[in-house]
Parts: C-alpha cells; structure tokens; sequence
C-alpha cells in the first residue's frame, strides 16, 4: 500500500451522490490491489460547516470547507470531484480547470448546453483528467451488453427502446426548490426528467448503439405550480415531470425513450431492449446482475429468450468480486467507476464518459427539449468519432 501514488480528493456536495462517490473511494483498493493509484479522502466541502463536518467523520475525509473555492485552491487537492445541483458544475468545473485539478462531475453534465460547451471548452484547454459519473455503463450486465454488440452477433440494429421511470413527485404538496428538492427547481436543475433520467438512458444508447442524429419529442408538467421551499411562495413549475421522444441513430436504428416521475408503483424502473437482425437483448435496473438474451440463430426447438446471471469471473468485472452465482449491487457501479479512472491515470488514456462525450448527451438533451417546445423535428448535431 505505501508505494501507491495518492491521488488527493476534494469532495463538493455531501447528499446521495457525495455518499455514492465516497463509498467508492473508499473501497476501490480493497477489490482493485492492483491499481498503482490509491484514493485518499482529503477534503469535503458543504455550505453547513455541520454538515461538512459530520460528513468528514462519518466517511473518513481528513478535513472539510464551506467555501468550494477555498477547496479548489489547496495544494494538497489533486482532483474535484463535483456533486451539486447542476446549477453550480459549470462555475465550479470551470475554475477546478483554471488550477489544473482533475475533474469528476456528476451527470448531467450542465444545465444546458451552451454552459457544458463551456465546461468542456475549459477542460479541454487545460489539459486535465476528467470523466463524468454516468455509472449505468459500469453495471457488469450492461457492459456485457457492449461487449455482445461489439462482437456483432446482434448484426444490423433495427430498434432501440428505453425507459426509466418513477413515481415520487405525483402529490401537488411536494414543494419544489432548496436541498433534496432542488432537482423540481430549474434554476438549479435545468430541466426536469429530461436531465436528470432520460439523460442516463441517452449515454447509455450512443454507448451501445452509436450516435443519434435527430428526435421528435412531447414533454408534459402535470402539476403547474408549487410552493418554492426557500421563498415560501407559490411559483410557477418550469421542469418537465415526463418526455417522450423517438429518434434516428447513425447507423439507421429508430429508437423510443420514455421518461416520467409520474408511473405510480416505479421508483426506479430503468430499461432497455436492442433488436438486431441475428439476435436482441434486453436489460432492467431491477433485476441488475441478468442480461436477457435472443439468438435466432438457436435450434427452432430450444429458441427463447435466456437469461444470463452475469455473476462469472470472465464478464466483466465479476473476478473482483464474488464466487459465481453472488450477486453485487448498485454501489459497485461507481467502485467500478473509480477503477477505471485510477487505471487511465496509469494508462494515459481517457476515462469515459470524458466530458467531451457528455457534450454529446446534453446536444441531444437539448434537442429533445426543443423539439418538444417546438412541436418539431429537432437535429441533434452530436458527432460521435
């Protein structure tokens, strides 16, 4: 342990993904004994200096700070990790970028597109390390899935479908606004389902299936005003509480995504299904560690859909964990996450999604977002090398 590198972390924003990230952290070198790089938890920034300290103990972060600029600033930070409302990761990306600190950054990546241009123009000019925390991608059934597409037995792509769905803004008495309940606000959120869940499904698709090169998309508030929890005053609701959208992707596929936090009995149902020429699959976040899997090319008699535990030492990153047949969890997606960005500070390669590929989400979150304004075809111009 004494001859792995440090890579110093300066934590902002202490709620569920400031745990998530942190749980990551701290358990990477215990699964990953390989990788040169080794976490060290330096400093915690929250706006409650209560908090910021409770948050310290509890996880083990050797200090805290109540002004992320002061974080930034230390000399013993070597990366920023950002977990804010996405109001604040343009401004906080920006000047992490200017003191030549490695960024992670919660999704999305911006509120708009024009602020995560912004942010990318930045990082890109200071040459620093940086990905950004889609973890969908590194749920071990999902990255089988890129691997069974790459190897091309799904063939030609007709069709790609996904979905995510909750249910817990449906009461008119939720307020909107200040912490926990920021992601109803959009001055802090941007947008409503469109960022926050659809996004996933976004990067998650040009992940597997290439880029998408327009979308025709409806978008519905139900609920139209709300009592603003820091005001106190009734205002307007300015998110989106579900969207729909279909789309054309590069490689001539059509695909149909449906987002909402109004599907009484979800909390969070996240899947999708690819249909290819030869074979299809299809993934469900609730029932994570099996990948559903249908080859035409099956004996008539014995052809069906299978479902594969995706538990074995051969798929991906199973040989870190368990014996086959045990199952790991959601948390594991970020443990993976920090693994690969330590093991592409030893490689020099970028650590995906890099926040030049979640441009490309945020073009297409855009896109949707006009387009369901508009009532109107809406070109993307996502360019996917």
């Amino acid at each position: 342990m004494n001859n792995k590198k440090e890579l110093r972390i300066g934590l902002i924003g202490c709620g569920f993904m400031g745990r998530t990230h942190s749980n990551g952290y701290k358990r990477v070198g215990d699964f990953f004994p390989e990788l040169a790089y080794r976490p060290v938890l330096k400093a915690v920034c929250a706006r409650s200096k209560d908090r910021a300290k409770a948050f310290a103990e509890q996880w083990g972060y050797e200090s805290f700070e109540t002004d992320w600029k002061v974080l930034i600033a230390r000399d013993d930070i070597d990366a920023v990790d950002i977990c804010t409302p996405n109001a604040s990761h343009a401004e906080i990306a920006i000047a992490a970028a200017a003191k030549g600190k490695m960024i992670l950054c919660e999704k999305p990546l911006a509120r708009t597109l024009a602020e995560a241009k912004t942010m990318t123009d930045a990082i890109e000019k200071a040459g620093v390390k940086n990905t950004v925390w889609y973890n969908y991608r590194r749920i071990p059934a999902v990255t089988l899935a890129k691997q069974i597409i790459d190897s091309g037995k799904l063939g030609k792509i007709f069709h790609y479908r996904a979905n995510f769905l909750q249910d817990w803004t449906i009461s008119p008495e939720l307020p909107q606004g200040g912490e926990g309940l920021w992601r109803l606000d959009v001055d802090a959120a941007g947008s409503g389902v469109t960022g926050d869940l659809l996004a996933h499904c976004i990067d998650t698709a040009m992940w597997l299936n290439g880029g998408i090169q327009n979308v025709s998309a409806m978008t519905e508030t139900f609920i139209k005003e709300r009592v603003h929890q820091e005001s106190g005053k009734v205002q307007k609701v300015g998110i989106d509480d579900a969207c729909i959208f279909h789309c054309r992707f590069d490689n001539g596929s059509l695909g149909l995504f449906e987002s909402t936090r109004y599907a009484r009995g979800h909390k969070a149902l996240y899947t999708f299904e690819i249909n290819g020429e030869h074979a299809s699959i299809r993934w469900d976040l609730h029932n994570m560690n099996r990948l559903e899997y249908f080859d035409h090319g099956d004996d008539s008699i014995v052809r069906g859909w299978r479902s594969i535990l995706v538990t074995d030492g051969d798929q991906p990153y199973m040989n870190k964990w368990w014996v086959p047949g045990l199952s790991i969890g959601y948390e594991h997606s970020f443990v993976h996450q920090v693994a690969d960005f330590l093991k592409s500070l030893e490689t020099g390669a970028p650590c995906h999604p890099t926040f030049a590929d979640a441009l490309e989400t945020q073009k297409v979150c855009e896109a949707v977002l006009a387009s369901a304004a508009s009532r109107s075809w809406k070109e993307t111009g996502v360019v996917i090398d």
